[in-house]
């Protein structure tokens, strides 16, 4: 039976290998869920190269204080281990639990245009390159991109009298924000 082919649209990112653990290969991974356990939850796992999804066989996965430790295949040592730091792992987007309405993953509004209306016009503020969870409300990290009001980084509370709409398709977000705050 042949297996079906998996796309890089296909996929969200969940979660990145962050350093190696102990010597046997174990691999220390910060996840983008909720939980750590929910990521065990999301296989199966990729790997994106060049434009291509390689499949992550992750064997082993626990816990570990208040972070993630998984074991992948064919990864025996320390050193294998350390060349895999960095990798971002992504799971299948029909493998996470569906949102309500106006809900989003974070990973949906990375990378999106974030727009104001000031004096009649839309003034672009920058693009999504981040989003910080600061405990009273999440922040948008907004970083520089070509044509935008003044080539700074900007955060912008992700609240709902700031952010007034969000379009995937058109990959913008509008927002009740001054452009020099």
């Amino acid at each position: 039976m042949a297996e079906k082919s998996v796309a890089v649209h296909d996929l969200i990112l969940a979660g990145r290998i962050s350093s190696a653990y102990g010597i046997k290969g174990w691999l220390r991974v910060h996840s983008f869920t909720e939980s750590p356990e929910s990521f065990l939850e999301l296989a199966p796992f990729f790997r994106i190269q060049g434009s291509r999804p390689i499949p992550v066989n992750i064997e082993q996965g626990k816990v570990h204080g208040t972070g993630l430790v998984v074991r992948i295949a064919g990864v025996n040592d320390r050193s294998k281990a350390e060349e895999l730091r960095g990798v971002e792992l992504h799971v299948l987007k029909t493998s996470l639990p569906e949102l309500e309405a106006e809900d989003y993953y974070w990973t949906e509004l990375i990378g999106l245009s974030v727009v104001t209306s000031h004096e009649g016009r839309d003034v672009l503020l920058g693009t999504v390159s981040t989003i910080l969870e600061t405990g009273a409300n999440d922040v948008l990290v907004l970083g520089s991109s070509e044509g935008d009001a003044d080539s700074r980084e900007r955060l912008v509370p992700y609240i709902d009298d700031v952010v007034l709409s969000i379009d995937l398709t058109q990959r913008l977000i509008h927002v009740a924000w001054h452009p020099d705050d």
